[in-house]
């Protein structure tokens, strides 16, 4: 064993403790973390014999499932790279992550609307060898499950490529190192992430949370994983309930969506530990259901793809007292605020731009060494692209992304800031604010609501109330009522989208 083989090392520990339950496929899976370390070594005998030595990169395009950990755990023990691509792009997209990471082999699936993609990819020369995942099980009954070694890995390998989320210009592929995945699961450990948990994952595979956010730490740690092949509110809820789950994670909407679902009121969660929430802010009445109606206590959270997705925390007994706070920089990680034009660090209270320093940082961008030099400074502090801020008591509070905020008649204008405001108004389910050109002021406010069922609400309406709790230049001039908004891969508001 070595670094990277995570799996043969669990099963020196606990060899036939449930590791795995695929709830998407029909029936359930449900795998021991030796059956799972099997799997996984005759991937990668198999994938070895198809020329896959360390450092080639194996693709992935399928909906999450069990055979996203094959591949992983498979390519760990090969020493190569594990990179999985979001079947939410377009075609083309896809086909120019492909050119920059050129892959030797691609592991699909072959459904809608995944097959559309692979269409569109196969007919293209020069391309990775395609691998359906309908073979894998022919590849377990027919391939030897012998330990597999490759040569020596450093913790600074790369281990997996992540596509950033491209919210804000086009996605680059963040190096996950294998000292990333081990640092990272030391954050997660401190910050109460427990080898006894039971963890429901619905986040993708291909994105940070999917994978490293707790589903690997779990696994390392010696817990389970429950993994969904897709968003169900109602099987979400049965299943905490059926499989005890302990953790669960989302972004606000998703809570939003479980408190909608018809079986919201029957729904047992008295399992959970705690709930974790991340990507915006967690509106406070959204907390108080949860808490009221289920007895569930909520944690905030904080990562992304270039740090780890266990970066702040921040504990449930502060979640109404620091609500909107991101907590404080977990135990491995240094966290600053600077001035965006200085990087001279500011002082509590003052906004600027959030970074940090750690060993869960990436390595770089792959093939990308010109944003990678753009996104260190000479301390080796990673600048993140978003505006915060730290109170007297060391709590973090995000405002927004740099490229999020706009200017008002000279004014900064932050969207995050107007959109917490507007969830405390009670007809309002969702949200989103985003600045448009305008003659006069350069840019301003537009805003999309989204209504709880059931309620009324007129622009004037949204507009004074507004007016009662905000300064007059960060007031949009707009709203748009819409049945609801885009969202990116992980359910975040995709602004992008919003014109």
């Amino acid at each position: 064993m070595y670094i990277g083989d995570y799996l043969a090392r669990r099963c020196v520990y606990s060899p036939d403790a449930l590791a795995l339950i695929d709830i998407g496929s029909q029936p359930a899976q449900r795998l021991t973390y030796r059956q799972l370390n099997g799997r996984a070594n005759q991937l990668a005998n198999w994938l070895r014999d198809k020329g896959i030595t360390k450092d080639e990169r194996v693709a992935m395009l399928a909906l999450d499932g069990v055979e996203f950990y094959d591949a992983f755990f498979a390519c760990s023990k090969l020493g190569a790279i594990f990179t999985p691509l979001n079947w939410r792009l377009h075609p083309r997209e896809i086909e120019n992550q492909i050119r920059l990471t050129s892959p030797k082999i691609l592991l699909h699936s072959f459904e809608p609307p995944i097959d559309e993609i692979v269409n569109h990819l196969g007919a293209i020369k020069n391309f990775p060898e395609f691998i359906d995942l309908n073979i894998l099980e022919s590849i377990y009954q027919k391939t030897s499950a012998d330990p597999v070694t490759c040569e020596p890995l450093t913790e600074r390998d790369t281990a997996c490529l992540l596509f950033t989320g491209g919210t804000t210009g086009q996605a680059k592929a963040a190096q996950i190192s294998h000292g990333q995945i081990v640092w990272n699961t030391f954050n997660a450990l401190l910050a109460d992430v427990l080898g006894s948990d039971t963890f429901l994952n619905i986040f993708p595979m291909f994105h940070t949370g999917g994978l490293f956010a707790f589903s690997v730490p779990i696994l390392i740690l010696g817990g389970r994983v429950i993994q969904t092949k897709k968003f169900d509110a109602e099987q979400i809820l049965e299943t905490i309930e059926k499989e005890k789950v302990t953790i669960f994670g989302g972004v606000p909407t998703i809570f939003q969506m479980l408190t909608a679902a018809p079986n919201w009121e029957k729904a047992n969660l008295r399992s959970l530990r705690y709930c974790l929430s991340g990507g915006a802010p967690m509106p406070i009445a959204l907390i108080q259901k949860f808490q009221k109606e289920k007895g569930v206590v909520f944690r905030q959270g904080f990562g992304m793809t270039e740090f780890g997705p266990d970066v702040f925390s921040l504990a449930s007994a502060d979640a109404e007292r620091k609500m909107g706070s991101i907590g404080k920089p977990n135990f491995f990680v240094d966290a600053r605020i600077v001035d965006p034009q200085t990087n001279e660090p500011l002082p509590a209270n003052k906004i600027g731009e959030l970074v940090l320093r750690g060993p869960s940082a990436t390595t770089g961008y792959f093939n990308n060494p010109e944003a990678t030099r753009a996104a260190f400074d000479s301390e080796n502090f990673f600048h993140t692209g978003d505006l915060a801020y730290v109170d007297e008591e060391g709590y973090f509070f995000i405002v927004d992304r740099l490229k999020d905020m706009f200017i008002s008649g000279g004014e900064n204008v932050y969207p995050a800031e107007v959109e917490a405001v507007l969830y405390q108004h009670p007809a309002v389910a969702l949200c989103a604010v985003i600045g448009v050109p305008e003659p006069k002021w350069g840019e301003v406010g537009k805003v999309f609501v989204v209504l709880e069922k059931g309620k009324k609400l007129t622009e004037t309406e949204v507009l004074n109330f507004l007016r009662q709790r905000l300064a007059k230049y960060k007031i949009p001039q707009s709203v748009v009522f819409v049945e609801s908004l885009p969202k990116t891969a992980i359910g975040k508001v995709d602004k992008k989208a919003l014109t």
